[in-house]
């Protein structure tokens, strides 16, 4: 089943280059199963709980690698793709996500059917995205222009005061 869910996204992680990067990658879905499928395409499992980290070093495939740290620690505009499931509020993962991807490429959010996609694009036109399109609960942000100054914010200012 979850294998199933993180391979809904395969086709749509085919349509854009560079390295990927799992924000929140938990027990490592969607990123093990779609690194798996691509094994030509450079993944990367961010996960800021180092217990977690441990469980992702046993599991991940060679093309995969794991980083301890937040979202908010990393090098803006890095990634081809950015994916989120169940990482925060679609706004907030949209903030987080976003602000690691360049330009041209795409950060991929699993939503539910009471995700306010209004609210994420507000968020996404603050980073340099465009209005996210909906494919079959999964919300896909076109990257437009770099992560603008001041983004992204500080080590948990996303969560605790929410953009949009």
């Amino acid at each position: 089943m979850l294998v199933d869910d993180a391979l809904r996204a395969l086709d749509l992680v085919r349509g854009f280059d560079g390295p990927i990067v799992d924000v929140g990658s938990g027990g490592g879905s969607p990123g093990i199963p779609l690194a798996e499928a691509l094994p030509e395409r450079e993944m990367t499992l961010l996960e800021a709980s180092r217990r977690k980290c441990d469980f992702l070093e046993r599991w991940a495939p060679p093309n995969a690698r794991v980083v301890w740290g937040r979202a908010e620690e990393q090098e803006p505009d890095a990634y081809g793709l950015a994916l989120a499931k169940a990482l925060a509020p679609p706004p907030v993962a949209a903030e987080l996500c976003l602000s690691l991807v360049r330009p041209g490429g795409a950060a991929i959010l699993w939503v539910g059917p009471s995700a306010d996609l209004s609210v994420v694009a507000r968020v996404s036109s603050l980073l340099g995205g465009d209005v996210p399109e909906e494919h079959d609960g999964l919300a896909v942000i076109r990257k437009l222009a770099p992560t603008p100054a001041g983004f992204p914010r500080r080590a948990g200012m996303p969560k605790k005061r929410p953009l949009g």
